[in-house]
């Protein structure tokens, strides 16, 4: 054991076990969150999504949903597995996520596709900017961003590129 790291670890009785510092465990909240809205922001796009190539994208929508709703547990899971009590109760994620509200009502392709993309660029940017600092409290959950930011930034080029032409 690293003297840096004594005042993560408590005794479990068999052996020392990785408790996260606050930091690591802040961060990994804010990340929790954002993945829970965009994954409801997802659901309510899915729902209000109108117009040209409208099954395609309700689709895609769906699938964005998946990778959010697995990304959040995968998050949440690890703030057990390191001793600490996520929060996903919809007042804390209301209260606390970066992604900017989603309109209500139906929306068109086009704008949905930039309003989820937006959304996506959110969340990866929240996941960015803790990165380093969770990577320098424990490096196996700065992986799981790794994992999270590329799968959310290539649905994000996917999902984008309804709106490009060549």
């Amino acid at each position: 054991m690293t003297p840096s790291r004594t005042d993560s670890r408590r005794q479990t009785g068999v052996a020392d076990r990785f408790v996260a510092p606050a930091r690591l465990a802040n961060n990994l909240q804010v990340v929790l969150v954002d993945l829970i809205e965009l994954h409801l922001q997802g659901k309510q796009a899915h729902w209000n999504v109108v117009g040209t190539n409208f099954r395609d994208l309700h689709l895609q929508l769906d699938e964005l949903v998946d990778i959010a709703r697995e990304a959040s547990d995968t998050i949440a899971e690890r703030l057990r597995a390191l001793q600490v009590s996520p929060d996903g109760r919809s007042d804390t994620v209301t209260a606390s996520t970066s992604l900017p509200a989603f309109p209500a009502g139906e929306q068109n392709t086009a704008t949905v596709v930039d309003l989820i993309t937006d959304r996506i660029a959110a969340a990866t940017a929240t996941m960015r900017t803790v990165h380093d600092d969770v990577d320098a409290d424990d490096p196996s959950s700065a992986d799981l961003l790794h994992a999270i930011i590329d799968d959310l930034e290539k649905y994000a080029w996917m999902i984008s590129a309804e709106n490009h032409s060549a």
